[in-house]
């Protein structure tokens, strides 16, 4: 019998590549949604709700893995503090909710992957290459990102196997950061973001997925591992490839951090500063990525 993955955040971005990607490797999928959808034959779909602390306990018990994705987007609204409270609660709450389930039934899963972020090193540019041994900083993603890897270590405590992905910027075709970039670069007015130095780490959609997929079906996998390429894209070089990718040279000015400080306010921190991270530790599985070349991604996505 087919194995069973349940996936939180399953109708996002992330969730609907890797729900493909699962199915085409002979697993059947599970996805909570806060709305009615017509179940397929390789697709069930069960009612959550974090508002009223609910989860239809038999997508737990069913599964055989439970992979959490869900969470508010970070950079989508300025980082007000009922903000903040929001992107925290809505990453940890569904661990929670799936711990106190899971001990009630004495329910043991196969394992339980995560959805972390490279956040966690937190908002700064220097020369280090961040390891998963590095320590997580005291700003918000870095503290954010911080609780959210605790609370699934709940989840560890009874003794289930539990990965974490630290993800970096994911490209995709028409999708999550490129959807937001690609319209103004293909209308030629691409633009490069504060002094442009600050590093960008990146990951395609469709590495990401093997990298859960990786996480599922090798019980050696434990702990963090970093999803992104490793190499030294900033946020000028990622701008100049893709105003270059569609015909034309960057001629707008930069636009000066004070006036994204001014707009963004906190949250001008996550797209003014940026860190580097290594790849070696997913490496080390085994594990090789499809896309290492940016503009060959960036190519793939638009195109």
């Amino acid at each position: 019998m087919a194995k069973n993955v349940l996936i939180t955040g399953g109708t996002g971005f992330v969730g609907k590549h890797l729900t493909d990607t699962l199915i085409d490797n002979g697993f059947t999928v599970s996805i909570l949604s806060r709305s009615a959808r017509e179940n397929t034959s390789l697709i069930t779909y069960y009612k959550w709700n974090l508002m009223s602390n609910y989860i239809n306990e038999d997508a737990i018990l069913q599964a055989d893995y439970i992979i959490h994705l869900a969470g508010e987007g970070v950079v989508e609204k300025k980082w007000t503090k009922r903000r903040k409270k929001l992107i925290l609660e809505s990453r940890l709450k569904p661990i929670d909710l799936i711990f106190s389930i899971l001990k009630k039934n004495n329910k043991i899963l196969d394992g339980f992957i995560s959805a972390s972020g490279i956040g966690i090193y937190g908002a700064i540019t220097s020369p280090e290459i961040c390891t998963e041994m590095t320590a997580p900083a005291n700003d918000f993603l870095g503290t954010t990102c911080q609780e959210w890897e605790q609370t699934v270590d709940k989840i560890g405590s009874l003794g289930i196997r539990t990965v974490k992905i630290r993800t970096a910027i994911v490209l995709g075709r028409n999708e999550g950061f490129l959807k937001k970039m690609s319209p103004n670069f293909k209308a030629g007015f691409g633009m490069i973001l504060g002094t442009g130095k600050q590093y960008l780490p990146w990951i395609h959609i469709q590495d990401l997925c093997q990298i859960y997929l990786k996480a599922i079906t090798d019980p050696e996998m434990q702990g963090a591992y970093n999803a992104c390429v490793t190499d030294n894209t900033t946020n000028q070089t990622f701008s100049k490839i893709l105003a270059n990718l569609y015909g034309y040279k960057i001629w707008f000015p930069k636009i000066p951090s004070f006036v994204l400080k001014v707009v963004l306010g906190e949250m001008s921190e996550a797209v003014l500063k940026g860190q580097r991270a290594s790849s070696e530790k997913i490496q080390k599985t085994g594990f090789q990525f499809q896309f290492t070349d940016l503009e060959e991604a960036l190519v793939s996505c638009l195109f």
